[in-house]
């Protein structure tokens, strides 16, 4: 019996797959800023340009990128509040 880890459970979830930039990101901040230090946002999102902002805007902000899961057209990004 193999025993693999379990994902991590957000504590928060946003689908932004409609925003384009630079609102994917105002998004993004708008809801960690309403979250506690060390809770977990879970954000979905579509296409290129957010994928590359949305990871790199939270890390300048302080948050840790705890993953990226790619969905096939959408990716999961995973983020701890600072």
């Amino acid at each position: 019996m193999s025993i693999h880890p379990s994902p991590i459970q957000p504590d928060h979830d946003i689908d932004i797959t409609g925003e384009v930039c630079p609102m994917t990101f105002v998004r993004t901040k708008l809801r960690l800023e309403r979250m506690h230090s060390g809770e977990i946002l879970s954000v979905r999102l579509r296409g290129d340009e957010p994928l590359r902002n949305v990871p790199r805007a939270a890390r300048d902000e302080g948050h840790t990128i705890l993953g990226i899961e790619n969905l096939g057209d959408t990716h999961i990004v995973t983020i701890r509040r600072a």
